[in-house]
């Protein structure tokens, strides 16, 4: 046995160079055989030599005009020079040499594929299935995947896939494009039942319990997705993927403590993502662990310098703790990158404003209200702003703009009677007041929020207790 078998084909392929190069320039040369052409026809297209590769070819058909095999070459290498119609007449010919090549028919799919024939290639593609068996058939149906994926018939490529795993249920490609396709196409039961029939033969198929797991948790049954998970790590410790789909998984649960243990393996095992310290942070902030999330947020912030969205969320876990300047530094990046975000000047407004910086925080919320009008947080906060800092008659018009600008919702009229009682115009408060408890009595506690004297006004109790709803016996 050779001690270099790559020198020595290297060497083989130095003299099978040397004698085409002989036999194209007439000079005395060996014979060259038929499986020779094709060597170099394949080292000139690895090489990116299209020219010498497609004389080689020529002259290979020359001395071996009945060889389908190197007909089909020099079709690969007509599509490659976008020769489609060239091409698609070699095929033929070739076909009618050797009608069993399963490159004829790949290469056709492509010709016709690359000139617009969709419907050609799958019939191709189809009848092509059932003259090959097993490795052959196997690539027709990822072949016919891809035509169907090109041409956006999404279920069919799923069907492909399917045939391909029930013939061969541990095609690591197909696992791997399952997945993919199931979550895509929602056919989660379909994909259930077709991984529990895989692991019944090979329960020892990471990939078949990742898959299972996925299309658990695609119909929301979180508890089996984990355990499916469970199964896949327990096979391959090292399984990031399956750890990651566990920590939503737990999120989706609100298991926030087990999800950070997952998506901290996830962290040991492969590179540092942004989305990964993002989900642990959101974690630490629902357990209220605001100095945890930030360290995380900021991690994140580390790996995307550019994405907002996480300065605003360090923001958030500020305000959360009552620290609003380090909360408007915070916003200050995020604005920055996104000026006009209705969520951030929100945020700033409502900092701004526990600090006392009204006609500033004002600025922010005329933004919110600006670029999301039908939005009620943001007229809600502005009116807010305004009675806080006794701006009593303003609060009154604004009420009226956000009643408008909202389709009329009735929550605006309980405002206004919180602007006109904190005005001292009580009369008008009581006829606001009155009209919002018509339309929504269950909403009188956004005037409470607003004037918590307001039980201690005896008209108001009666007002109340007229619309109070009755309990049933």
């Amino acid at each position: 046995m050779s001690q270099n078998p790559f020198r020595e084909e290297k060497d083989e392929m130095t003299v099978l160079l040397r004698q085409f190069d002989n036999l194209k320039n007439g000079r005395s040369h060996s014979f060259l055989e038929e499986e020779s052409f094709e060597r170099i026809i394949n080292y000139f297209d690895e090489n990116e030599d299209l020219n010498q590769a497609m004389e080689a070819a020529e002259m290979g058909i020359e001395i071996y005009p009945y060889s389908s095999l190197l007909l089909i070459k020099k079709a690969d290498l007509l599509l490659a020079q976008r020769k489609y119609q060239e091409a698609l007449w070699i095929l033929e010919k070739a076909e009618l040499l050797d009608s069993n090549d399963i490159n004829l028919f790949i290469l056709k799919t492509d010709a016709y594929l690359a000139l617009d024939q969709q419907t050609k290639a799958i019939e191709l593609l189809e009848e092509a299935l059932t003259l090959f068996k097993d490795e052959e058939r196997i690539e027709l149906l990822f072949e016919l995947a891809d035509v169907y994926d090109d041409y956006e018939e999404f279920e069919k490529v799923f069907d492909c896939l399917k045939l391909i795993l029930e013939e061969e249920p541990l095609n690591e490609e197909a696992l791997y494009k399952i997945c993919f396709w199931t979550d895509f196409t929602g056919r989660n039961e379909e994909s259930i039942r077709l991984h529990l029939k895989i692991l019944d033969e090979h329960p020892f198929s990471e990939l078949a319990w990742f898959n299972l797991g996925a299309a658990y948790q695609g119909l929301k049954l979180y508890e089996k997705a984990i355990d499916a998970y469970m199964y896949s790590t327990a096979i391959d410790e090292k399984f990031d993927y399956a750890y990651r789909n566990m920590g939503d998984a737990y999120i989706r649960m609100r298991k926030y403590k087990d999800a950070i243990e997952m998506l901290e393996k996830v962290l040991e095992l492969s590179r540092p993502e942004e989305v990964i310290h993002e989900a642990i942070g959101y974690c630490y902030d629902k357990l209220s662990q605001y100095a945890q999330a930030r360290f995380h947020y900021r991690k994140a912030s580390h790996l995307n310098p550019e994405d907002s969205r996480v300065y605003y969320k360090i923001a958030v876990t500020y305000l959360n703790e009552g620290h609003y300047e380090k909360a408007i530094k915070s916003l200050t990046q995020a604005l920055k990158i996104n000026r006009m975000h209705p969520d951030y000047n929100l945020i700033m407004g409502m900092a701004l404003k526990e600090l006392g910086n009204y006609s500033e925080a004002l600025e922010y919320f005329s933004t919110v209200v600006k670029v999301k009008p039908k939005n009620i947080k943001g007229w809600s906060a502005m009116i807010e702003c305004l009675l806080r800092s006794e701006s009593f008659e303003e609060a009154e018009k604004v009420t009226d703009a956000g009643f408008e600008a909202t389709g009329g919702k009735p929550v605006f009229i309980f405002y206004k009677a919180a602007a006109l009682f904190s005005a001292g115009k009580f009369k008008q408060a009581l006829l606001a007041l009155e009209q919002a408890l018509g339309q929504a009595p269950r909403q009188f506690k956004k005037f409470l929020e607003l004037v918590p004297v307001g039980l201690q006004h005896p008209q108001i109790v009666d007002l109340l207790a007229r619309y109070k709803k009755p309990k049933n016996n």
